[in-house]
């Protein structure tokens, strides 16, 4: 199945989770023998993949992604960025993808290279995301076309000078062909119902899908923030600041606040919720045994 066709006459919410390719062999078994088994069992609608900094998992991207559906039975997605690549290696990674039997992309511009405030296209490459989902829809078979995801900002794009703009260059990706919008990373419920207002007002239909991080340990989730531009609300921050140094105690606190925020963005009319799962599956069971799916 392709993203569109999940949200098109949904008989349960659409749940979907994002894993990341791991830098080693042993976290690779890890994947295959622990991660995948233990999320697949909740049957999630599919499971996204990301890869590394400038393309450098990229290969095991695929390989995880084609892992989560070949053998666990699991629509999967690759994430593809314009970072690093031209137009020539693009179209030979959507080769790869199309071979692999793997029919989603999230389709993502991708951060400036570390230590770099500014994005830089590469040679014959792209500089934005829309245009990234524009090749691919000029590319592929029109008889097969790829489901494309592309990236909202609730809070809007660290780099966008305001939300309106953001929602602007939002609207050139979803016009160039994208099928859905999962969102950032963000804690406060009434950041993602005010967006999706603000985009549905700005001629917006597609679906909406509530991008969620469950938080591990109160250091991660606030450098995680800082560089993405979302905000810790006042009373989780207070409770998190209790947990400095005790990540079990932040995690309850995690998953207690994942549970509560995802629960009122299904009964409000959230259509899926897409959770970054930081290739961890014991805080999952607990947030998804407690979900009213």
């Amino acid at each position: 199945m392709r993203f569109p066709e999940y949200f098109q006459t949904p008989e349960k919410p659409v749940i979907s989770f994002e894993l990341f390719p791991p830098k080693t062999d042993v976290g690779m078994r890890t994947i295959r023998q622990k991660l995948l088994p233990n999320l697949a069992k909740f049957n999630p609608s599919y499971m996204t993949v990301t890869y590394g900094a400038m393309g450098s998992t990229q290969s095991k991207t695929l390989e995880i992604a084609s892992l989560v559906k070949s053998e666990f039975g699991i629509e999967s997605a690759c994430h593809l960025t314009c970072v690093g690549s031209s137009r020539t290696d693009l179209n030979n990674t959507l080769s790869q993808i199309r071979d692999a039997g793997i029919n989603n992309i999230v389709a993502l511009r991708g951060d400036p290279p570390q230590g770099s405030d500014t994005f830089i296209a590469p040679k014959d490459g792209f500089a934005y995301a829309n245009e990234l989902v524009s090749h691919i829809r000029q590319t592929e078979p029109k008889d097969a076309p790829f489901g494309l995801a592309v990236a909202g900002y609730p809070e809007k794009h660290i780099e966008a000078p305001n939300l309106n703009l953001d929602i602007q260059n939002l609207k050139r990706k979803v016009d160039a062909g994208g099928d859905i919008i999962i969102t950032q990373l963000f804690y406060n419920n009434n950041d993602y119902f005010s967006f999706v207002d603000k985009v549905r007002a700005a001629g917006i239909q597609v679906p909406i899908i509530a991008g969620l991080m469950p938080i591990l340990s109160a250091n991660q989730i606030q450098r995680i923030t800082s560089m993405c531009g979302s905000a810790i609300p006042p009373d989780l921050e207070a409770k998190l600041n209790t947990a400095i140094d005790d990540d079990d105690k932040a995690m309850v606190i995690g998953i207690d606040q994942c549970i509560a925020q995802a629960t009122e963005l299904l009964q409000k009319g959230a259509p899926g919720i897409h959770f970054y799962v930081l290739n961890k599956h014991t805080h999952m069971e607990e947030i998804m045994n407690a979900l009213p799916l």
